[in-house]
This record gives structure tokens, C-alpha cells and sequence, in this order.
């Protein structure tokens, strides 16, 4: 399928506790002279017997250390032992076609700076929990990068030996890896295509190790993070709003001590919980009280205005709902941004 010149295809496969179809795509690639390397993710003695008998590179170790880690342990690999070339990653439980992998790789021959992804359709034999959670992580992640992605969960993606090094940086161990790939891309400026694909569904989907609740915290323990300190911060300065104004009578004043007090504290979550920013604490903080400034006077502003025709404790929630989102992206983009 590859002709000669060219960049070598070198198709990936992670791989915990296979069946029958990892054997299978393994002898459908060899049918096809492809090149395959597949990583046994510590699935134990129980499946030795699998991957002993792929005629293909297995890397192996002990312990379970999860999907980002064996992609990056085979990366490590293709980039040691290889020049040119189009690494795509394919799932062993045979949801993946090989005509579909081969889309991708024409696709990067022409466009090798371009991470490609594999764009599954929705449809009605597409299982329940795999639409509601890519239809979450759809959202969630425009939210936060500002790029429409449709399938962020697929398992079949492209790039060339030239975003090597940048697979190979991206930080994450499990599932959350594939989710920080997309999110550090528009930082780096790398251009994320979908090519749709086939896939196949096999038993609803049941086999997956993706656990619902414990790898989707992983994969958004940051922004989940960064809400919880919003949230704290405001009920505190909801809290102390509502305290100061009945002491002191007045809107603003209120307004600004209870700014003050909440934007400190949320100055220390987010440097040292959310983000675990290591940047000067000089630098971050003086962005950040001008940012609070910024903030503080748009509140103020916007407060005084909608007190005028409506209750001021109702008038403060749409004001930080307005100005909620300004912080968060201001922040996470210039304040915290990690390099």
C-alpha cells in the first residue's frame, strides 16, 4: 500500500488485555506489507500467549501504566529506530479499518505538520455512552480551546516524524493523554484535521477500559479544578457582598472589599492547585491584580447598572456569570499559561 519514496507508515497499537481481534488486524496488516508495532500495557501472564504469537515488534513491560503511556513508550521507539515516516494509532479491538488508516496517511503525506484525526459518524448503532460522552467532551472542549473538534475520543490518529517530539512532550499517562494532545495543539499551532471513518462497534462497545468516572476526571481534572476555585471564590465574595452591604449600606464598597478578599484567595487555587504554575510569583501576581482591576471596575459598572432595574443580590449573580468566562480565558491563556 506504500510506495516507494515515500514516508514509511508505521501503524501503532496500545494494547491491554486483547482478544482474538488484535491477532487478527496484526495478520491483515502483514497481508498488506504494513509495518506494525504493538505495546502490551502490562497486561500480565494470562495474555502472554497473545502477544507471543504476533509476528510484529511487541513492547512489554509489568505493571498496567495506561493508554498515554504505551503510545509514548512506542513513540520512543519509532523515533530511535526510524527517520521518515507517518505514525497512526490504532486501537486492537478491532474497531479500526485498515483502509481508514491508510486515508489518514495519504492525507499526512501532503500535510505532514497536521495531527489527523478519525472522524467517527454518529448513527444509531453508535452505543449510548460512547455519544453522551463524546457529546461532553465536544462541548468541554470548545469551551476551552476555542476549536471545534467533533470526535475527540477517537483512538485513530495521524501525524508525521516532524510532531515527534511535541507527541512525545505532551503531559498525561492515561486517557487523559489524548484529550491534552488537542488541547496543547492550538497552543503550538498545529492544525488538527477530521477524516471521516468506519467504525465498528463490537459487543455495544463493552470491552473498553475507559472507566467512566475515574478516566474522565483524569481527562478534565483541570478545568474541574479551575470551576471548583471559581466557585469557592464566589460564594465568598457572594457571601461577603451580601454581608458588607448590609453593614455597610452602600453597593460599591461592599462590592469591592468582597472583590478583594475572594480575588486574593483566588489568586493562591489557582497558582498553586489549578494550574500548578511555576511562573514568577511577581510577574503572575501583577497581571493578575490588574486583570482583578480590569475586572473589578466592569463589575462594578455592570452592577450599578442592572441594580437600577432589578433586586442587587440578583443583579450581582448575572455580573459574575458575565464576567466569569473573561477571567477563566484570561487567565488560563496569558496569567498561568504554561510554555
Amino acid at each position: 500500500m506504500v510506495e516507494k519514496g515515500e514516508k514509511k507508515l508505521i501503524i501503532l497499537i496500545p494494547s491491554y488485555e486483547p482478544d482474538e481481534n488484535l491477532t487478527k488486524l496484526i495478520e491483515n496488516l502483514n497481508k498488506n506489507k504494513i509495518t506494525s508495532i504493538v505495546v502490551d500495557d502490562g497486561s500480565g501472564k494470562d495474555y502472554k500467549e497473545i502477544f507471543d504469537s504476533l509476528d510484529t515488534k511487541v513492547i512489554s513491560y509489568e505493571k498496567n501504566q495506561g493508554k498515554g503511556h504505551a503510545l509514548k513508550e512506542g513513540y520512543k521507539y519509532i523515533k530511535d529506530n526510524y527517520k521518515e515516516y507517518v505514525v497512526v494509532t490504532m486501537d486492537s479491538d478491532g474497531q479500526h479499518r485498515i483502509e481508514d488508516a491508510y486515508k489518514l496517511y495519504k492525507y499526512i503525506l501532503k500535510n505532514d505538520d497536521t495531527l489527523v484525526l478519525g472522524k467517527r459518524p454518529r448513527g444509531e448503532k453508535t452505543p449510548l455512552r460512547s455519544k453522551v460522552g463524546n457529546a461532553i467532551t465536544r462541548f468541554v472542549f470548545h469551551i476551552v480551546s476555542g476549536q471545534d473538534v467533533y470526535d475527540t475520543q477517537t483512538g485513530l490518529r495521524a501525524f508525521s516524524n516532524k510532531l515527534m517530539d511535541y507527541m512525545l512532550k505532551v503531559k498525561g499517562e492515561r486517557f487523559e493523554y489524548e484529550m491534552n494532545v488537542l488541547l496543547y495543539a492550538k497552543n503550538n499551532k498545529i492544525p488538527i484535521k477530521e477524516i471521516e471513518i468506519e467504525t465498528i462497534y463490537i459487543d455495544n462497545n463493552s470491552k473498553s477500559h475507559f472507566n467512566a468516572f475515574k478516566d474522565s476526571f483524569k481527562v478534565y481534572k483541570e478545568i474541574i479544578s479551575f470551576s471548583f476555585s471559581g466557585i469557592i471564590s464566589f460564594i465568598v465574595d457572594y457571601l461577603l457582598f451580601i454581608l458588607f452591604k448590609v453593614i455597610l449600606e452602600n453597593i460599591t464598597i461592599a462590592n469591592v472589599i468582597a472583590r478583594a478578599i475572594s480575588s486574593t484567595l483566588n489568586y493562591i487555587i489557582n497558582k498553586n492547585i489549578v494550574f500548578k504554575s511555576n511562573k514568577n510569583i511577581g510577574k503572575s501576581l501583577l497581571q493578575y491584580y490588574s486583570l482583578a482591576i480590569i475586572i473589578l471596575v466592569l463589575n462594578t459598572i455592570i452592577l450599578n447598572l442592572l441594580c437600577m432595574i432589578i433586586n442587587p443580590i440578583v443583579s450581582k449573580l448575572i455580573t459574575e456569570v458575565i464576567l466569569f468566562i473573561i477571567s477563566w480565558l484570561v487567565q488560563k491563556k496569558l496569567i498561568f499559561k504554561k510554555k
